[in-house]
């Protein structure tokens, strides 16, 4: 028997992205590194449980940068939040979550809840007053290692501000990470409020970490 492969490459303004497929699981590479693949999806997971643990409001509005393949998304409808808004910079993913990509965000794309904005996410931030219960980042392979230079900012000082611009009072900020990032952590909670780190497990090397950060006033 052969093995059924699926390869699809478009060229964007951040260069080549691709999505691989292969034995019934699918990975997304940007320009030839590795960002995120369907095999586990547990710290994706784990970014949006650990985002909404803990408020007050029953049913809270969610923001999601970063679409990927699925699973935060997945997670989220899965949820009472009131509203889900997930911005993703690049067309091809949220086409693919259309099609191959569907099974793992589990058709959320058509939950009523949800709404896509195909944008930049620092643009889009820049050009709303909307704020949120909770925001999950999950942009690139997060604070230690950006495939994209632009997406660094999200992780520095200003960029920090600006999302902690768009939480409500109360409200928290949940960031993905590839490893443990100290100097990140610091930041984080000198410019948004008190972290709480969740360090998930996966198979082989260091595990993924989820900062949650609330904003108390």
């Amino acid at each position: 028997m052969v093995e059924r492969v699926f390869s699809e490459r478009v060229l964007t303004e951040r260069g080549e992205l691709v999505l691989r497929g292969r034995a019934g699981h699918f990975e997304l590479i940007s320009n030839g590194v590795f960002l995120t693949d369907t095999r586990s999806g547990e710290s994706e997971r784990v970014l949006v449980r650990a985002a909404l643990a803990g408020l007050e409001n029953p049913r809270p509005r969610l923001l999601i940068g970063g679409l990927g393949v699925g699973f935060s998304l997945a997670e989220a409808v899965r949820t009472d939040a009131s509203e889900i808004i997930v911005v993703e910079i690049e067309p091809s993913v949220v086409n693919w979550h259309r099609g191959v990509l569907k099974p793992f965000s589990e058709g959320a794309l058509d939950d009523p809840r949800v709404r896509v904005v195909t944008a930049d996410l620092a643009a889009w931030f820049t050009g709303t007053s909307d704020r949120f219960d909770a925001i999950c980042l999950d942009v690139d392979n997060g604070p230690g290692w950006t495939v994209v230079d632009h997406d660094t900012g999200f992780y520095r000082p200003a960029g920090l501000a600006m999302i902690r611009e768009h939480l409500l009072p109360g409200g928290v900020l949940a960031v993905w990470s590839a490893s443990a990032q100290r100097r990140f952590a610091d930041t984080l909670h000198r410019v948004v409020g008190p972290v709480r780190t969740v360090r998930v497990p996966v198979g082989r090397g260091d595990p993924d970490v989820v900062y949650v950060a609330s904003c108390e006033d």
